[in-house]
């Protein structure tokens, strides 16, 4: 093929990478693309046959290469095993008051939320309550110290 085409080929597929939420995949074949359109292009590649190896080559190694150390890079975990938006410890203001073992409504980062309590007795509309945990879209929340 024509080095032109190779490059053609490449950066199509580098378009296809950035386009789909892919996992690394399309990227490799993309830079062999690349790379053999450039063998191409200064004559060192040889008939169509070896390109096409080449590039088969290059794709399928350099993936098993540098795949799943890219992967881990841009997938790393915080550094404290949280998530960095955990709302865990975050305070709430409840906008109705909560009877024990009912769903009510509070208020966090200006947005209403269902929350929940584990405590015995019933939690005024108004009370400042910490975040114990995220279940889903409901948060389980306690009164703040000092709060009785």
């Amino acid at each position: 093929m024509l080095w032109w085409v190779w490059i053609l080929f490449g950066l199509g597929l580098l378009a296809a990478e950035m386009l789909t939420p892919g996992g690394f995949f399309v990227l490799f074949f993309g830079l062999a693309a690349l790379i053999v359109g450039g063998l191409v292009a200064l004559g060192i590649s040889g008939p169509e046959w070896t390109q096409w190896l080449m590039f088969s080559v290059l794709s399928v190694a350099s993936m098993l290469a540098f795949r799943g150390r890219l992967v881990a890079r841009f997938n790393k975990p915080a550094q404290d095993g949280h998530r960095i938006d955990s709302l865990v410890g975050d305070v709430v203001v409840l906008t109705e008051d909560l009877a024990p073992g009912s769903v009510g409504k509070a208020e966090l980062r200006g947005t209403s939320w269902s929350v929940r309590t584990r405590e015995s007795c019933a939690l005024a509309r108004g009370l400042r309550c910490s975040v114990e945990r995220v279940d889903g879209l409901t948060l389980w929340v306690r009164p703040e110290q000092g709060v009785p």
